[in-house]
């Protein structure tokens, strides 16, 4: 801090006014009846708005689609992501602004900055919307990355794989979820076609070294503005086609990892000064070692079984992290697994909710004895194969009966976990 507190005149110099801008925004508590803009009108911003209608708040979000997940329970500006006259109006609404995906314009980013509150700021959206910047990131934290190399052309992709073998994975810098943006090169061959199709994007290109994991994990961390944190028990993340599938909670890792997988969400969370959610995804080698994949700056698909399973949710917890309230406690309440609802899925679970009957497994029968499934559909308006169309929170008193309810539906075929 710059440490000449005063100018010949008296008044007050940048940097303390500055300093005192920045107390302001680490102090200011958003009270419950306030408004909550939301940025993305998806299925997080849909559970964040059930969760803070709890607390007192009102919402608000701006999503281009009519009847959004989002709309269909808050105020909605029907706009595009990248319309400046909307996010004025939704900055004119709310008292404090979040977002509920990482691909905000930033343009608009920065706007809302200037015209609003946004506590979780522009710098680690900057940051997590850039995999070479969250690597360094995470390095900075002291954490482990795989192995890496910028790419810039497909003769440096060639010595990168060179150096850093095969298989390795190409992923586009930016963009690029459930699987899309990447590509994993298995032989010489795949070389020219990978960077051919991944080139197409317009953006810098990584490559990373293929990490032999035995389980994937994450954790999401909480932080307020005040410095609080609080993390959520680690989640065992199974996927299929690069679509989560299901979180195991316990993971099924031994007490250590556990301890040490959370030390890290919660030192890189406070390492980039987040506030509000930031979940942490792993690899876990047959070694012991824990390698961060990588980061997203808000609610995550693997901690939606906080809803039922925790004392405080993932979407509670990040209403109050954005609001610079006391942070709620985040312990694990009863064991669950969490299997996501595809558009494939989906007409069998609602089928579900209507007669209690799970595919094959009668309503009453043994497999239910030990289970409780609790459904959550987001209302999208249309269905398609591998489109995230709700969860189930499978909650259990062991994680593998949870885990033998779910193969024996046949909902979820061919689909182990």
């Amino acid at each position: 801090m710059n440490q000449t507190s005063h100018t010949g005149n008296g008044a007050l110099d940048k940097g303390e006014i500055h300093g005192s801008e920045q107390s302001k925004r680490l102090e200011k508590v958003i009270p419950p009846g306030s408004t909550i803009g939301v940025l993305g009108g998806g299925q997080l911003g849909r559970m964040m708005t059930l969760a803070g209608t709890n607390l007192g708040y009102r919402f608000v979000t701006l999503d281009p689609t009519p009847s959004s997940p989002c709309g269909q329970v808050a105020e909605q500006i029907v706009a595009g992501y990248d319309d400046q006259e909307a996010a004025k109006k939704l900055a004119e609404r709310s008292d404090v602004i979040t977002y509920e995906f990482e691909n905000v314009d930033a343009g608009v980013a920065a706007l809302l900055e200037e015209l609003s509150h946004v506590p979780q700021g522009s710098r680690l959206l900057y940051t997590t919307q850039h995999r070479l910047r969250e690597k360094r990131a995470v390095e900075a934290a002291g954490a482990a990355v795989a192995p890496y190399a910028e790419i810039g052309s497909e003769q440096e992709l060639r010595e990168a794989v060179a150096r850093l073998g095969i298989p390795s994975v190409l992923k586009t810098a930016t963009g690029g979820y459930d699987g899309k943006g990447q590509w994993v090169i298995r032989s010489e061959a795949e070389i020219g076609p990978a960077y051919a199709e991944l080139s197409k994007a317009g953006t810098e290109l990584v490559l990373e070294q293929f990490i032999p994991f035995v389980k994937e994990l994450s954790v999401i961390a909480a932080r307020s503005p005040r410095g609080e944190i609080r993390t959520f028990p680690v989640a065992e993340n199974i996927h299929v086609d690069n679509i989560l599938h299901a979180s195991i909670v316990p993971a099924r890792i031994d007490q250590e990892v556990q301890r040490e997988a959370e030390r890290l969400a919660s030192r890189i969370a406070e390492s980039m000064e987040a506030v509000g959610l930031l979940a942490v995804e792993m690899f876990l080698t047959g070694d012991g070692r824990i390698y961060v994949n990588e980061l997203a700056p808000r609610p995550h698909n693997s901690g939606h079984y906080t809803m039922e399973a925790c004392t405080t949710s993932q979407f509670e917890q990040h209403v109050r992290a954005v609001c610079n309230l006391p942070l709620g406690e985040a312990k694990l309440l009863t064991p669950v697994v969490m299997v996501n609802v595809l558009g494939e899925h989906v007409e069998a679970v609602t089928e579900a909710v209507a007669t209690g009957r799970w595919g094959e497994v009668e309503a009453g029968s043994t497999a239910l004895a030990n289970v409780v499934p609790k459904v959550h559909l987001y209302g999208k308006a249309g269905s398609a194969a591998k489109r995230k169309m709700g969860h189930v929170n499978v909650l259990c008193s062991d994680v593998q009966d949870a885990v033998d309810f779910i193969q024996q539906t046949t909902i979820w075929r061919n689909q182990l976990i």
